[in-house]
């Protein structure tokens, strides 16, 4: 057996956060039994999975072994005894874990006996000789804008998504608290004086130039190892793991400004098309950062009229020669009322954030709205790749048209409609301004009392694992069909939909969406979906026309 201190290193690969621990036991010698107690004594490596405490132990003797305990945030603790001869690319799925938040949980482990320069979870610096990760969430600082009064109502949302230990980042507030500041909530901290800018803030939004110099002063504090900064409102859902791999597609040593627009025409006119909004979240890389840091507030003082401080920031940005990069899964929901017709039609990109989730109403029916965040947050832990993206089938012998947003909705037509038809988003929502002409950036099809037009939807209610190899997802109906049948195979009376899903992680950069075979449990009210990739030029047989 080849010796412990040649093997170099250990990489875990943890589904929920895709964060990779790299632990060095290239020094790690021959320890023998404790004399006294006969135990063996164990090495101890502390690290990190996303926000999972790992503990790795490794114990020499005859038959060497290392111990994996990981402890994660309300779940038991998953407890490994790996034999040290059956380390090599092996898969194991630990149970007794949460359903309700992580299942399965994969972790993979594996040896490099030496470096490897195409390993996509590190690469070699050319300049200085040292092993560099893929950026991951520890390269990220957040700006997260808030107020005093409104933290209360609103932070919670914000520790939905926050990692304690383990993201970086500081919520900015106008003054102080007077309460207890909750431990599960990122470290707060009062924005500097503005009143040098009086003469200069003629905005109609009061707090337009302390939120605009929230990156600037994130940056003063001195974050070690920072690729990424990225300003956020408080009333934002960001989805961690979907905003690095967002970012780990861009050169971060390079000038980047990325985030998404509005989804209303009138508030990209007022504001700007090429702007990023500062709800849905605005990246900026650490070059640009710290040369928006050196030149911001004489910026702010050519800008006075400006409304708010995404305008002041994409103005400043223009004088740096810099245009927004945009991202169709930044999104600012400039809607008001019930958007589960927008989120059932997602685009074929990472959902990254949602904003305004204290103006919407609950994106679950009969749920408060912290409630129905809650319930959403579930299916991203399990799979942040995979949410809200659509997927489209047919069930020929019923004339049923299926559209499944994963983790969200899935909706079954009475009728067989084109794919195009069904990405279109159902208007279930208005537009912020409920009076502009044309008010969305995107089509839509509008509500109708044709019930062959109308979906049966079904919300999603629980994540499982099915075996080794697919996730299940669970979806019931919430509100009641009130409409007549539009053809012979009525979907009233089916209860449930479970759709099974391949248990690895979804990969981007696929050019097609996925494919699914739709399937009726006999004597059950349940439809039962499997997802796969789609075959080599397969197409959605939607129409008897070929």
């Amino acid at each position: 057996m080849a010796s412990l201190d040649a093997l170099g290193f250990i990489y875990l690969h943890c589904c929920v956060y895709r964060v990779p621990l790299i632990i060095d036991i290239s020094d790690i010698g021959e320890k023998k039994s404790n004399p006294v107690t006969g135990r063996r004594k164990f090495h101890l490596i502390r690290g990190t999975i996303g926000s999972v405490a790992v503990k790795l132990l490794w114990s020499s003797g005859n038959d060497p072994f290392f111990m994996i305990k990981m402890k994660f945030h309300l779940m038991r603790d998953v407890l490994l005894r790996i034999p040290y001869r059956n380390l090599s690319n092996r898969l194991f799925f630990p149970r007794s874990l949460d359903n309700h938040y992580c299942n399965p949980f994969m972790t993979k482990l594996f040896f490099k006996h030496q470096y490897n320069e195409e390993d996509p979870l590190i690469r070699a610096s050319s300049s200085s000789g040292n092993l560099v990760a893929t950026t991951t969430v520890n390269h990220i600082v957040f700006a997260i804008s808030a107020s005093a009064k409104g933290w209360p109502n609103r932070g919670p949302y914000v520790d939905l998504w926050w990692r304690p230990n383990q993201t970086r980042g500081v919520v900015w507030l106008d003054k102080a608290p007077e309460y207890p500041w909750p431990s599960t909530s990122p470290p707060f901290r009062v924005s500097e004086d503005t009143s040098r800018f009086k003469e200069y803030d003629k905005h109609n939004n009061p707090s337009t130039i302390r939120a605009a110099r929230m990156i600037l002063e994130t940056f003063k504090l001195g974050f070690e190892d920072v690729r990424w900064f990225v300003k956020a409102d408080d009333d934002t859902l960001v989805i961690i793991d979907n905003l690095v791999d967002v970012l780990a597609k861009y050169d971060h040593n390079r000038y980047y400004y990325i985030g998404g627009n509005s989804e209303c025409v009138a508030q990209n006119d007022m504001h700007a098309f090429n702007m990023a909004f500062g709800g849905a979240g605005i990246a900026v890389s650490y070059p640009l950062a710290k040369a928006l840091a050196k030149n911001l507030d004489g910026c702010l003082k050519r800008y006075p009229f400006v409304y708010g401080e995404d305008h002041v920031i994409q103005s400043c940005m223009t004088e740096l020669g810099v245009s927004v990069t945009k991202e169709p899964g930044f999104h600012q929901i400039d809607l008001h009322g019930d958007v589960s017709g927008f989120l059932s039609a997602h685009p074929q990109a990472p959902l990254v954030t949602l904003h305004h989730l204290d103006i919407i109403d609950p994106i679950f029916p009969s749920m408060s709205r912290y409630e129905a965040v809650h319930n959403f947050m579930r299916a991203a832990m399990v799979e942040s790749p995979r949410l809200l993206q659509q997927i489209i089938g047919y069930d020929q012998q019923k004339r049923w048209s299926v559209s499944i947003s994963w983790g969200y909705s899935v909706h079954i037509y009475e009728e067989l409609h084109s794919p195009g038809y069904l990405q279109r988003p159902l208007q279930t929502f208005s537009a912020w301004n409920k009076r502009a002409s044309p008010p969305f950036m995107f089509n839509v099809r509008p509500l109708s009392n044709d019930s062959c037009s109308m979906p049966h939807v079904f919300y999603f209610e629980s994540v499982r694992a099915a075996d080794l190899n697919q996730t299940v997802t669970s979806y019931i109906r919430r509100t009641a069909w009130e409409l007549s049948s539009c053809g012979n195979h009525s979907v009233k009376s089916i209860s449930e939909v479970e759709v099974f899903t391949p248990a690895k992680r979804l990969q981007w950069g696929v050019e097609r969406r996925e494919c699914c075979e739709i399937e009726s449990v006999p004597r059950v009210n349940i439809i039962k979906i499997t997802v796969r990739a789609c075959r080599e030029n397969e197409t959605l047989i939607w129409s008897h026309l070929s």
